[in-house]
């Protein structure tokens, strides 16, 4: 069965410098004791787990977080000794773009990148409707190379494209500190010729690395998520008409918006763990059949 977390909130991510992942690890077992005593009629199955980082979702390796600070550490292996069941580990944008791609923006096409635009840029893409992972350096398109707005050379895509780059970019230019992207976005709405130069280098920038995707893989949509996305047409529109610019015999791809927002990774994670038990039980149900055929008559 899929049991959705809804209440209480979970904590805070723990932060400990000389054990990260298992910091987290300890939490994620304590939080799934609270709830299995809080509702004791339901049986736990299996569990969905997911994490940031470089993720060798197959090996169960959290290859490496920046920001959380763990290195090559076995997930799956650790997450399945402390809580007891089987466990689907994954990437966290890599599985929230499965869910889109099963029945959210991207359901209706199988060459697809799904783009999640925060405080950074990561993707999760799929060719012939199978994810490409590389090992888990696949979809690091926020560390892509773009023309640099400022002058020669290139910068990453984060730096420019990502929410936390708009705004720092625009406090940069101006001298003003904003709230974030969306205030940009509404001062560039409001005539701001500082906002309007800062989000339409973001949207050059993102326009960029999708027509590559495009020429490379021939992505035939790209579906925009994160916090950036609720900018709507704003974003999109322009983004729309950019990339149009930049391909020229290719097909244009559909440029469409995330749909199941924050809940992606949950439904991604409850789908991952469905499937790894649907996994297991053909196996078991293989694994009998030959037990039964070697010993017939």
């Amino acid at each position: 069965m899929a049991l959705f977390f809804l209440s209480p909130p979970p904590p805070p991510t723990p932060r400990d410098p000389q054990r990260p992942a298992e910091a987290i690890l300890d939490s994620i077992a304590g939080l799934a004791g609270v709830y299995c005593d809080a509702f004791p009629e339901h049986h736990i199955e299996a569990m969905g787990l997911i994490v940031p980082g470089l993720v060798d979702a197959e090996a169960g390796i959290g290859i490496y977080s920046a920001n959380l600070g763990w290195r090559d550490f076995p997930f799956g292996q650790e997450a399945e000794a402390r809580l007891g069941v089987p466990v689907a580990f994954g990437h966290d944008v890599g599985t929230a773009g499965y869910a889109e791609l099963e029945f959210g923006g991207a359901k209706d096409h199988r060459d697809v990148v799904i783009l999640v635009v925060g405080t950074g840029i990561a993707a999760a893409v799929f060719a012939a409707g199978e994810p490409v992972t590389a090992g888990g350096f696949a979809g690091e398109l926020g560390h892509a190379l773009v023309p640099n707005p400022d002058g020669a050379g290139t910068v990453i895509l984060e730096s420019v494209g990502s929410a936390g780059g708009i705004a720092r970019r625009y406090e940069g230019y101006s001298g003003r500190a904003v709230s974030g992207a969306r205030e940009v976005s509404s001062l560039a709405m409001d005539g701001d010729p500082l906002a309007i130069r800062v989000w339409s280098q973001a949207v050059d920038a993102l326009a960029f690395s999708i027509s590559q995707c495009v020429s490379i893989m021939g992505t035939e949509a790209v579906v925009i998520g994160g916090g950036l996305a609720e900018a709507g047409d704003a974003l999109l529109e322009p983004l729309r008409v950019r990339v149009d610019e930049l391909l020229s015999f290719h097909r244009r791809p559909q440029i469409l918006p995330a749909v199941l927002g924050q809940d992606a990774g949950i439904l991604g994670s409850a789908l991952r763990a469905r499937e790894l038990l649907a996994r297991r039980a053909e196996g078991k149900l293989e694994q009998e059949t030959l037990a039964e055929e070697e010993v017939s008559p």
